[in-house]
């Protein structure tokens, strides 16, 4: 299957495609479920590009996530140098940028989103708090879209009414997985001095952070429902796609779904523990998507 997929992407020299298949080992281990669904659901030339992409926002992210601010903002600096050497030349000294180099070539609107999202990283690298939805809506749009599209654009339509539609749905989309990250990594985001959760709306409440409590559980009902209504909003996404993209599309707007209910479950405790979505639900989700696939292509020959 991988070989296989490597083939139809184009890459073909050897170290290529070691170098691929190391950063597929890479996502396999931090998105164990996210590879699942692109393994499963995506047709097999486009899955070693959306690993590049995928190992390339990790690895952005890994970089910049260490240490003090003037640590972070060094570290930041140094990655957009070879990232954009990386690009100019098409050849990199790091397997995860020779990837991102060879994806952008068969890509090129990878190049685009690649400088968005590097842009955005210095929002990333300073904010300490939200302070309301307002700056949550600038965040999302300056770095949580940008990474998101990273993957998404490989999946846009051509038409250009359809790709402006297309990425408004993925700002929709972004928002919601957006607030539902900042309520699933409460705990841990406490503990760094970096909670997502909207200041004012946690004055609002009167809610502490920090242990379970009737003003929390407000809380993160009031977060939850604005993900909720996000979400909705972006139910038409899988439709403005190539109909050999809809099951993995259906099936991303599908587990955050289920990562919202586990949320509102969870509620006031996820003061004290973080929160994910059901593993068998998760499972049948792909399951009925990959048998809806199979089903299209057998009615398609």
């Amino acid at each position: 299957m991988w070989k296989r997929a490597l083939d139809r992407a184009g890459v073909r020299e050897p170290r290529l495609r070691r170098d691929y298949t190391e950063q597929r080992r890479a996502v396999r281990r931090f998105a164990a479920a996210e590879y699942a669904a692109a393994r499963i659901l995506l047709p097999a030339a486009l899955l070693p590009h959306v690993v590049a992409a995928v190992a390339f926002m990790h690895e952005t992210d890994d970089r910049i996530d260490r240490g003090t601010p003037d640590e972070r903002l060094a570290a930041l600096a140094e990655w957009d140098g070879l990232v954009r050497k990386a690009l100019a030349g098409g050849d990199s000294t790091l397997p995860v940028l020779r990837c991102l180099a060879r994806t952008a070539e068969h890509h090129p609107e990878v190049r685009v989103h690649v400088d968005e999202f590097l842009r955005g990283c210095d929002r990333e690298v300073a904010w300490r708090t939200i302070a309301d939805d307002e700056e949550l809506e600038e965040y999302v749009g300056e770095y949580s879209l940008p990474a998101l599209m990273l993957t998404a654009c490989l999946l846009a339509p051509e038409d250009v009414p359809a790709r402006a539609a297309f990425t408004e749905g993925c700002h929709l989309l972004i928002r919601a997985m957006q607030r539902i990250d900042f309520l699933e990594d409460l705990p841990e985001d406490v503990r760094a001095g970096r909670p997502g959760v909207p200041a004012d709306a946690v004055t609002r409440h009167g809610a502490d952070l920090t242990r379970p409590g009737a003003a929390l559980g407000r809380l993160v009902e009031e977060q939850a429902g604005h993900a909720a209504a996000d979400l909705a909003a972006a139910t038409p996404l899988p439709d403005l796609v190539a109909p050999p993209y809809r099951p993995f599309v259906r099936a991303l707007v599908g587990v955050q779904r289920l990562r919202l209910d586990a949320v509102r479950r969870a509620g006031a405790s996820l003061a004290t523990r973080s929160s994910g979505p059901s593993a068998p639900a998760a499972a049948l989700l792909l399951l009925r998507e990959a048998v809806g696939r199979v089903a299209w292509w057998r009615h398609d020959l």
